[in-house]
């Protein structure tokens, strides 16, 4: 079964933990408030039943149609991916961002099935065929989902998710924003210079698993940059064990594993590194020099999203 947030204005930020870290805000003495909604769906993507949270909602659901959750012109879909951790990196993004400057949160609904989450890591070493159809088909109705809850947009925050991008968006009339298009366009527009003569601009990709790294290399490639990823033996023997002290909550052995990566992609003369992994973000403290060689996707999809949702609002 799958459960789905649905946001109705007005709301001002939101608040979260996540099952690894809290995430601080800059401004911790903002009111925080959430009103949202519950939907259960069937195998189909049909709403069959609604479980109130907040009152706020409930008389605007009442004055919908039953087949459209939402009517605003900026509704934003989220399709929860296989990592919820991913969700919530965006969600927070999203809604902080969004009303930070006082303005009113962009309404948004969200469908996150648990049954994608591979025990809350993103590390898969491969997808069978069958697995693979069987993922495309669960996100694609998801997708379906969003449509008729009245989606003007559709995001998917998973760096994996978005491998199968071109399967889940077919047949899709809505805006569908590609995170690694959202990165490749962002990185294009920085006018970045070649730090080796006669080259192209490198960009770095560090990711938990191969197919996280599939959203990125063709969006990239298309924008005229060199992607560079780890070999072999810095996955294996320095990436990978980050994770797994990640998990055994070392903390100062993932930070330095870290550090290592990312020192052996700007060696190859990289001007950004890509962390297409959940569990790699928050690993550095905020004041560590290499963040600035850094670049989180999820922000540059949130910024996307952002843009579209204030320019949609006005329209």
């Amino acid at each position: 079964m799958s459960f789905h947030i649905l946001n109705c204005p007005p709301v001002v930020g939101y608040s979260s933990k996540t099952r690894t870290q809290c995430r601080t805000r800059p401004n911790p003495s903002l009111a925080v408030h959430m009103s949202s909604t519950l939907v259960q769906t069937d195998e189909n993507g049909d709403h069959y039943e609604s479980k109130k949270i907040s009152s706020s909602c409930s008389a605007q659901l009442k004055s919908q149609p039953q087949s459209s959750l939402l009517s605003q012109a900026n509704t934003v879909g989220i399709i929860g991916g296989v990592s919820v951790l991913s969700t919530l990196i965006f969600l927070e993004k999203l809604v902080w961002w969004s009303s930070r400057n006082g303005e009113e949160c962009v309404p948004f609904v969200v469908c996150s099935d648990p049954g994608l989450d591979g025990g809350g890591h993103s590390f898969h070493p491969s997808f069978s065929e069958i697995a693979e159809n069987v993922m495309v088909q669960n996100l694609k109705q998801k997708r379906v989902f969003l449509e008729k809850s009245g989606a003007r947009c559709i995001v998917m925050p998973c760096h994996i998710s978005n491998a199968w991008y071109a399967e889940i968006s077919e047949s899709c009339t809505l805006p569908f924003f590609h995170i690694g298009e959202c990165v490749a366009r962002e990185l294009k527009e920085a006018k970045l210079k070649p730090l080796d003569a006669g080259s192209n601009v490198r960009i770095g990709v560090l990711a938990a698993c191969e197919t996280a790294v599939v959203p990125y290399v063709e969006k990239l490639q298309n924008q005229e940059f060199e992607v560079v990823l780890p070999d072999k033996a810095t996955v294996e023997h320095i990436l990978m064990p980050a994770i797994e002290s990640l998990n055994q909550r070392d903390v100062e052995g993932a930070r330095n594993l870290l550090r290592i990566a990312i020192q052996v992609l700007l060696i190859k003369a990289v001007n950004v590194v890509i962390l297409a992994s959940e569990e790699l973000q928050n690993v550095l403290p905020r004041e560590d020099p290499l963040l600035k060689k850094c670049m989180d996707p999820m922000d540059a999809l949130a910024r996307t999203t952002i843009k579209w949702a204030k320019s949609a609002k006005k329209t």
